[in-house]
């Protein structure tokens, strides 16, 4: 019989009953793995706010960059931490739709600053001599709240409809809350549950394309000298490679979500669905950081500066 979802006020994540015999390992590892995600991002962000050298549009939307993979796992790590201790992994409501608002936001973000990044990268290559006409301080600054509040806004459209929903049970069949999951338990289907996360949907492709087109015209335009094709080499394909394992990630859970097969194992589920909370808030500041000569430099000077005195 369906309940009303405000007489639910707890639900269950099921994904954890594999970790039983290996509590210990897990919860150790993952607060490294967090620590990690903690240095290398943080790492980044102090060196570009620190040298006026790098305030420049590309590493001020790299920097937002960073900031929004601690905003995205800060709603991710922290939770699981506890669930792996505790013998029930049970949150409220309002606290699963508030995970879910958090770890929707930030994929969202990811997604926008990305391609600022990649318009960025168009309009220095493609359009040079336009370049500071076209990115002054005023428009970084409205591209950067666009980023940012566009993404909340957004979700949290989404994140609103799911308390008017019916609900026919209370557990959710993973180890973190995202809004689709919570429509899954619903008694019904609603147009919020269609509408919403299509709309969303569909606004994210067109970033991607928007990616896309502005790869073209970089290709185009840089495969023509070698002065060109070392810049592409140098402060494009980091920007790929990021985008490349951010999008596979995030397809990778979206599809398990959709067509995933019960018969894979809790471990490789879990792996699937936490992916995109795990490897691009890594790569994405460690790729940047090897990558871009200006930052590897001013890294390795600060740390040098550390270890002589």
């Amino acid at each position: 019989m369906a309940v009303n979802a405000s007489e639910i006020t707890m639900l269950t994540l099921s994904g954890f009953g594999e970790i039983v015999n290996y509590r210990g390992i897990l919860f150790f590892s993952t607060l490294l793995c967090y620590c990690v995600i903690w240095l290398v991002n943080v790492t980044i962000i102090v060196t570009i706010i620190m040298d006026k050298n790098l305030h420049e549009p590309m590493y001020i939307f790299l920097c937002n960059l960073c900031i929004n993979g601690l905003y995205g796992t800060a709603g991710f790590y922290p939770r699981l931490l506890k669930d792996i201790l505790s013998t029930a992994q049970v949150i409220s409501l309002a606290g699963c739709l508030l995970q879910g608002f958090v770890l929707h936001s930030s994929a969202c973000a990811d997604f926008s600053f990305l391609a600022l990044m990649a318009y960025d990268r168009y309009v220095a290559i493609c359009r040079p001599l336009s370049y500071h006409t076209a990115m002054t301080k005023r428009r970084i600054l409205m591209f950067v709240l666009f980023a940012w509040f566009l993404p909340l806004y957004l979700v949290f459209i989404s994140t609103v409809t799911v308390p008017t929903s019916r609900l026919c049970s209370s557990h959710i069949p993973k180890i973190y809350c995202i809004a689709f999951l919570v429509h899954n338990i619903a008694c019904t289907a609603s147009m919020a549950k269609i509408v919403v996360p299509a709309f969303n949907y569909t606004f994210y492709f067109l970033h991607f394309l928007l990616i896309f087109w502005s790869y073209l015209f970089l290709i185009k335009t840089c495969k023509t000298s070698k002065e060109g094709r070392t810049k592409f080499m140098q402060t494009c394909v980091p920007h790929i490679v990021c985008l490349l394992t951010m999008t596979v990630c995030l397809l990778f859970d979206l599809l398990y979500m959709r067509f995933g097969s019960k018969t894979l194992s809790q471990n490789i589920q879990n792996f699937m669905a936490m992916e995109f909370l795990l490897i691009p808030p890594i790569a994405n500041p460690v790729i940047y950081g090897l990558k871009l000569t200006k930052i590897r430099n001013r890294i390795v000077k600060y740390m040098s500066a550390i270890v002589c005195h």
